[in-house]
Order: structure tokens, then C-alpha cells, then sequence
């Protein structure tokens, strides 16, 4: 951590340069002897990177930026306000604390809070803006968050950790088993400290196998922002031995989409189906990453047009946690049956379908956009249909 981008005209320099190109900064080079053109492009491009999705960050005075590694592999302050919802009591241990975003808002609900990180220079950033962002109860460790919790050697009401998943090549690992560190090998040792643990794992697990993977599992939140599956965040909580819930939620401009139900449920219940009737629905990704199928179709009386299509359908309107639109008409998939309906131009979706959203558009000539949505599906009869829609 070179201390001297903070200087305040190298500061105003960052932020009068967000903008530029910066290939032709390079070029022009940078008019500080204190930094390298090197360090000062870094903070210019980690900080365009914060815009969206850490905003505190940005527009926060004497922030000091890590990598663009470090700031893709870091919690949104949106999924992170989410986390801190979860966790009460008065401490908590983040055991790879990273950027510390998450670290910042249990900070807002939590007393005491700890933040682990083995890298000696992304460590001193971090230190470095939680002063920045007047932040007073976080205690930052230079270690291992493992070693921190052995030598600490007391008890917290949460442990959290987001293992690394990228192995010492850099490449992206997902199973558990390879992240470090290893969840599976440690997961006695966070629950002797604590009576509730907080796991954040990649959203391509498979959750059947994760679940069986791990002990004393309570809950698991599937959380999408903006239709786009952010996390996982799987909740333990020591001797826990009642049923395990699934509870999604799908983050956007508008609000908060949830479901959640019994994870068992899904192999119990049957879903109902139907032909299509006066509405359609489409579940959100968090929904779908679930495989809350047939729990969606019971718990909101709604039926399924097909075991594998994954679209509903109902005669009265609901609100329903995804996309809601009205059918215009419901016409058999064939050239001829389309082209009486003369649409040239809509938006085009797939769901149980044999052929793509690009062979489709080519070989019926339907260009990207306006108030129409078409979904080319199958129905309980096996049928493939062409659903004419517009939002509900």
C-alpha cells in the first residue's frame, strides 16, 4: 500500500480521469514522481469497477482501491445488506475478510466485529477505509482467519467465511472441497466457536450435494440481484437437526422477490398442470437455481404448463415472484400458423423447447424488442406451442 495515492492531488487526478481512456493515460504518462503510472491506472480502474456495485465506496473521500481481482471477488453492498439481515447478537468473525464489504454492514448491526485477512497489503487497505468510512467497531487481523479463531480461543454468536475459489494458479474452482479454506475439513472447528455460521460458496454448486456435504444445515438463501444468481449462503447452526428450508430472494430496483419453502416439500408434493389459461408466469433465477418446481405451483395455486417447461399459468392474476404476463393467444408452433399473426418484431423466450432463441428469430424472421413477448414452449400434451404475450 503506497500511502502516497492518497495525497490530494493524486486524488483529484483519479477522479478527474474516471472517464479517460486509460491506454492514453499510459501514453501521456502519469505527472506524479510519488506513484507509478501502474498504481495510479489500478485505483482508476478499481474504482470505475465500485461504481454500481459498492456506491459507499466510491463516493466516500481517501478510499485506497486493491486490484480488480480483489474487487470482482467481492460481496455487492447489496447482497452484503442482505447478509447482515440475517446475523444478530454481539460478535461476529469474518474469517476471509477480503475488501470488507461484509465486514461494513454487520459493522451497522453487529458490536464487535473482526476481519481476517492473510494478505499483509489488502489488509492495510482494508484498515486503511474502514477509518475512511468512520467505522470504529471492526478489529482487522493480519492472519488466517483459522489461526485467528484457535488463538482467539473464545466463543461468537456468527462465524462467516467466503472461501477462495481460485486455487494457486488463479483458475476458478467451485467444489467446496477446493476451496480454501476447505469448508468440509473445517466445519467441526467453526461450530466449536460459534453456534451459527454463515457460508457464501459459488452460485454453480449443486445444492443437493452441498447440502449432504455439510453438517447441521438450517437454512440456505438463493440470492439473485436483478434476475442474476449472486450467492449462496448456507446457514449452520450447531446440533441443528429439523427440517432444512430453502429461502430465495431476487433483489431488484423495485423490490424484494421471496419464496421459501421445505427443501423436502419439493420431493413430496406434486405439482398441478393445467393447459395455458388467461396468465403466464415465469420464475425468477433464484426460484429456478432452487429447483422450487412443484412447491411454487402448490404454495401459490398456480399450475405447471409442462414437468419440464417451468412456466405457470392461471385463470385469476397473482403476484407472483418473477415475470407476470397476459396471453393474447395461444397457436401452434408452424410456420403458417405464425406468419397470420404478421409479427415481425418481439421478445423471444425458450423454456422445454428443441430449438434456440437465434434459430427461432432466423427461421420466422422476428427481430429483438417491442411490447410483445413470445414464449415457444411444450404443453402437458406434449405439443409445441407458441405463446403470444404481453406484461401483465
Amino acid at each position: 500500500m503506497n500511502k502516497a495515492i492518497l495525497n490530494t492531488q493524486i486524488q483529484e487526478f483519479i477522479n478527474s480521469n474516471l472517464k479517460t481512456d486509460v491506454s492514453r493515460l499510459l501514453l501521456k504518462g502519469i505527472p506524479f514522481k510519488e506513484v507509478s503510472s501502474k498504481e495510479v491506472i489500478a485505483q482508476i480502474e478499481a474504482k470505475k469497477r465500485s461504481e454500481k456495485k459498492l456506491p459507499t465506496w466510491f463516493k466516500t473521500s481517501n478510499i485506497y482501491y486493491p486490484n480488480k481481482l480483489n474487487i470482482e471477488q467481492t460481496s455487492s453492498e447489496q447482497t452484503a445488506e442482505y447478509k447482515a439481515k440475517l446475523v444478530s447478537g454481539s460478535s461476529i468473525i469474518d474469517l476471509t475478510g477480503g475488501f470488507g464489504v461484509d465486514s461494513y454492514y454487520f459493522a451497522k448491526k453487529i458490536a464487535q466485529v473482526i476481519h481476517c485477512e492473510i494478505n499483509d497489503s489488502l489488509s492495510s487497505i482494508v484498515r486503511h477505509n474502514f477509518k475512511a468510512l468512520d467505522l470504529l467497531n471492526i478489529q482487522c487481523l493480519n492472519e488466517s482467519g483459522t489461526d485467528a479463531l484457535k488463538r482467539i480461543d473464545i466463543q461468537f454468536d456468527w462465524i462467516y467465511i467466503d472461501p477462495s475459489r481460485r486455487d494457486d494458479h488463479k483458475k476458478k474452482v467451485f467444489l467446496l472441497s477446493d476451496c480454501t479454506p476447505n469448508i468440509k475439513t473445517f466445519q467441526s472447528l467453526f461450530l466449536k466457536y460459534a453456534n451459527n455460521v454463515m457460508i457464501k460458496t459459488s452460485p454453480l454448486l449443486d445444492i443437493k450435494a452441498t447440502r449432504n456435504a455439510l453438517d447441521y444445515v438450517k437454512e440456505l438463501h438463493v440470492i439473485a440481484v436483478n434476475n442474476e444468481v449472486k450467492e449462496l449462503l448456507w446457514i449452520l447452526e450447531r446440533d441443528y437437526k429439523a427440517e432444512f428450508r430453502i429461502k430465495t430472494v431476487n433483489v431488484t430496483k423495485t423490490g424484494n422477490q421471496e419464496f421459501d419453502y421445505k427443501f423436502v416439500d419439493e420431493t413430496e408434493i406434486n405439482a398441478e398442470y393445467s393447459l395455458p389459461l388467461t396468465y403466464l408466469y415465469e420464475p425468477n433465477v433464484a426460484i429456478l437455481k432452487a429447483g422450487a418446481f412443484a412447491t411454487v405451483s402448490r404454495a401459490l395455486g398456480i399450475a405447471k404448463l409442462h414437468k419440464h417447461s417451468h412456466l405457470y399459468t392461471s385463470g385469476k392474476f397473482i403476484d407472483f415472484p418473477g415475470r407476470q404476463f397476459k396471453i393474447q393467444k395461444n397457436i401452434a408452433f408452424n410456420k403458417k400458423a405464425f406468419a397470420k399473426e404478421k409479427i415481425t418484431k418481439a421478445n423471444v423466450t425458450t423454456r422445454n423447447f428443441p430449438i434456440s432463441v437465434g434459430d427461432i428469430r432466423k427461421k420466422l424472421k422476428i427481430k429483438d424488442g417491442g411490447n410483445l413477448y413470445l414464449f415457444f414452449t411444450t404443453d402437458l400434451n406434449n405439443s409445441k406451442i407458441i405463446l403470444i404475450c404481453s406484461k401483465a
